[in-house]
C-alpha cells in the first residue's frame, strides 16, 4: 500500500516539474526490485521450511 502512495506522490511532483519520463523509469525500476524481493523472499521461505 505504501509503495503506491509513494509512486502517486512522485508522479504528482513530476507532473508539475515536467519529469514524466523519469517517473516512468523509476516506476519500472521499483517494479523490478519488488519482483526480485518477492522471489528472494520465496526462496528464503522454502529454504527455511526445509531445515
Amino acid at each position: 500500500m505504501m509503495f503506491y502512495f509513494w509512486i502517486v506522490g512522485i508522479a504528482i511532483i513530476a507532473f508539475f516539474t515536467g519529469e514524466i519520463a523519469t517517473v516512468m523509469m523509476l516506476y519500472l525500476i521499483l517494479i523490478a526490485l519488488h519482483a526480485i524481493h518477492s522471489t528472494l523472499k520465496d526462496f528464503y521461505d522454502d529454504w527455511k521450511s526445509k531445515q
